[in-house]
């Protein structure tokens, strides 16, 4: 069997009254690219902390490779961590700047400038070496503390939120830059994001954090497409839930169900036909249109006494298009294999 990369057992902190991670059992393996999800106060900051030695543990223990590091400083872990304002010397060099991390461990300095290099290249700065950050751009300072934490060719990089400070296309480039560097390297990224598309784009599996402890934990597709919680199918993606006397009526059973705003479709009222075999449709009234370019978004309140979220891509429409549809009658279908019912207890 496979020793993991990281091995969290029975992980708890404390401050004071607070308990902000609560018995926590987590294993990651080698080479994985693994993100920690979830809201602001959920635990998930606090567990990249105690697996760098930034915090000691109340309880339970560290391991990494196989060794327990609970007690270890943080510079005696085989790790290396990315912080969201990137803590760049601004009186150093891009190339000073990434070989720092050599020069205190004492390596020979010419081979230090060649791994330095060799670093900026894996981020695509190597042209870049005699500029001083306040001459990057925001993406640059990125990937400039991104080489000086793989520069060390550590077992393990966390990532504490490091794209939070980029406008969104900056952002969404740097996801795919991130997870085409960590298949490069071949290292363990544990990343740590309070945004779930960045999970959902970049993660090999994502741990969904809530109240300091793990509310589910799986593949995107997994979390995404069958949430073992009513707080997972919300907060992983926008999620319509249907309950009580609503289910009942759809579905013709109790319980709690989730459908995704894109598998289902809109029609106008005057235009709708029967239900198909697998078919659910539900009436209602338009009662908000949000047009966001591509897709758009329609804010439903069914008959059946719910209120659900639809979103359809704009293939031949226009802003003025749909927003026609405020206030009008409606019919929403979907197919009840994608309806997933979800645990409550």
């Amino acid at each position: 069997m496979t020793t993991p990369a990281i091995r969290l057992t029975g992980l708890t902190k404390s401050f004071g009254p607070v308990t902000a991670v609560d018995a926590v059992d987590l294993e990651i393996a080698d080479g994985e690219f693994f993100s920690m999800l979830g809201p602001s106060g959920s635990g998930k900051t606090t567990v990249l902390r105690l697996i760098a030695g930034f915090e000691t543990p109340t309880a339970g223990w560290v391991e990494l490779g196989g060794v327990d590091v609970t007690r270890k400083a943080p510079f005696d872990r085989d790790v290396n961590t990315v912080f969201q304002d990137y803590a760049l010397f601004p009186h150093m060099n891009v190339l000073e700047n990434v070989s720092y991390g050599l020069k205190v461990r004492r390596v020979p300095k010419a081979q230090a400038r060649a791994r330095a290099i060799e670093a900026l290249d894996v981020v695509r700065l190597a042209d870049l070496g005699s500029r001083r950050p306040a001459q990057l751009s925001g993406g640059q300072r990125q990937r400039v503390a991104l080489a000086r934490a793989l520069v060390n060719r550590p077992k393990v990089l966390l990532l504490d939120e490091p794209l939070g400070a980029l406008d969104l296309k900056l952002r969404e480039e740097m996801q795919v830059e991130l997870k085409a560097i960590q298949r490069q390297v071949g290292i363990t990224f544990v990343f740590v994001t309070h945004d779930q598309e960045e999970a959902l784009t970049m993660s090999d599996r994502v741990a969904v954090f809530n109240g300091g402890r793990i509310a589910q934990m799986g593949t995107p597709e997994e979390v995404y497409e069958r949430p073992a919680s009513p707080f997972v199918a919300g907060f992983v993606g926008t999620s319509n839930l249907l309950t009580g006397a609503t289910a009942e009526a759809l579905l013709g059973t109790g319980g709690t169900f989730s459908v995704r705003p894109e598998k289902i479709t809109v029609t106008a009222k005057a235009d709708a036909t029967a239900p198909a075999d697998g078919e659910v449709a539900a009436a209602g009234r338009v009662v908000e249109v949000i047009y966001a370019g591509p897709a758009t978004r329609f804010v439903v309140d069914l008959d059946a006494g719910a209120r659900l979220v639809a979103v359809a891509q704009n293939l031949q429409t226009t802003s003025s298009d749909v927003q026609r549809m405020r206030d009008t009658e409606v019919v929403l279908r979907w197919q009840r294999a994608h309806v997933v019912a979800v645990p409550t207890a």
